[in-house]
């Protein structure tokens, strides 16, 4: 069984910065892309960044120069810093991975989510 975990979501102040944590674990052969993605209320889930397993990187628009994914392979970890943080970042974040693991004997390919974290930025 493959679980994503995230950790890292709270309330900070406009212009403040945040971390997210996603640790995946479990039966995990590799680990392929991680990427987080964001819901607001009353909006649709939307990509946030993504990242590769060799490490290329892509980014909404609207966090570009402000948001900065990476992730530690030898720890099934993505990190997303979060600076220059505005209200209209306030969604819940959520952790997405492209895992290959061991079920039933044989190696699986799936897409995992994590439980999602809530960011709110407010004065």
């Amino acid at each position: 069984q493959v679980q994503l975990v995230e950790s890292g979501g709270g309330l900070v102040q406009p212009g403040g910065s945040l971390r997210l944590s996603c640790a995946a674990s479990g039966s995990i052969f590799s680990v392929n892309a991680m990427g987080w993605y964001r819901q607001a209320p009353g909006k649709q889930r939307e990509l946030v960044a993504a990242i590769t397993s060799g490490g290329s990187t892509n980014y909404a628009d609207s966090v570009k120069g402000r948001f900065t994914i990476s992730r530690d392979n030898a720890k099934n970890t993505v990190y997303l810093q979060m600076n220059s943080l505005k209200p209209e970042d306030t969604a819940v974040y959520y952790c997405n991975a492209d895992i290959q693991s061991f079920r039933g004997g044989y190696l699986r390919r799936d897409d995992y989510w994590g439980q999602g974290t809530q960011v709110t930025v407010s004065s």
